[in-house]
């Protein structure tokens, strides 16, 4: 069982799968405190889940959520609506890693995929279900907002690079050259075939945009170490959907 936030059918608004039907499940918790972050990951009694896919209407169920009850729901939103994969966001899902295993399982015959949102910092619970993932979205924390995880994000990259992976960056007007260097140098240590995302921040707490130039130029810088450097925003808040 795990402490769930929402439970909702919609479009993948960030990074290599932007636009796919995914079935969010967000979790509660989370092990990081990032500057611009703008979800609420707080634990609450109940998950709010929405009444049929794509509705954005909602109903409440009373945490902790039981796995096989999840996984009717993602079965009854996929017979609803085809959909490309489950994404297990939060907060940090990896910190209920256990219950990503069970729900994988409970859904191995649907066809859909598991696409994990992840923070990167949390390398040993990765191993743990790594067989179970599908696709990872690596967060890349720079130490300007999250402080320095750096050799996590190392292991945490050789073990994720065995899956369908992409890192992401979110870059904004704080960004400071030389950790953008340092995570590109990281990234690139590992595998220049790694896809990066720069993300330029949705400003939120006071955190800055940054300025078009700007992001072109270390475009550019991480094309000289990186083979696959693309630039998308949430795109999801363009069109005001979850």
């Amino acid at each position: 069982m795990a402490n769930l936030i929402e439970i909702f059918s919609s479009v993948q608004g960030e990074g290599k799968y932007v636009g796919c039907r995914q079935i969010f499940i967000r979790m509660a918790d989370c092990n990081l405190n990032c500057a611009y972050c703008d979800t609420n990951f707080k634990r609450g009694e109940f998950c709010n889940v929405e009444t049929a896919a794509g509705s954005m209407n909602f109903e409440q169920i009373k945490n902790p959520v039981d796995a096989a009850q999840v996984a009717e729901i993602i079965k009854r939103f996929n017979f609803e609506t085809p959909t490309h994969s489950v994404s297990f966001t939060g907060g940090e899902p990896l910190l209920n890693w256990k219950f990503i295993r069970e729900i994988s399982d409970l859904i191995k015959n649907t066809g859909l995929k598991i696409f994990l949102e992840t923070n990167g910092t949390l390398p040993d619970e990765l191993s743990q279900i790594i067989n179970f993932v599908d696709i990872i979205s690596m967060d890349i924390k720079l130490p300007s907002v999250a402080g320095n995880y750096f050799d996590k994000h190392r292991e945490f990259l050789k073990i994720a690079a065995q899956k369908d992976l992409y890192a992401k960056i979110v870059i904004s007007a704080e960004t400071t050259q030389k950790e953008f260097d340092a995570a590109i140098n990281l990234i690139a240590e590992v595998s220049p075939e790694i896809l990066l995302i720069l993300q330029p921040v949705t400003p939120v707490k006071n955190v800055k945009s940054i300025p078009a130039r700007k992001i072109l130029e270390l475009q550019a810088q991480a094309l000289q170490k990186l083979k696959n450097v693309r630039v998308i925003p949430q795109t999801h808040r363009f069109i005001n959907i979850f």
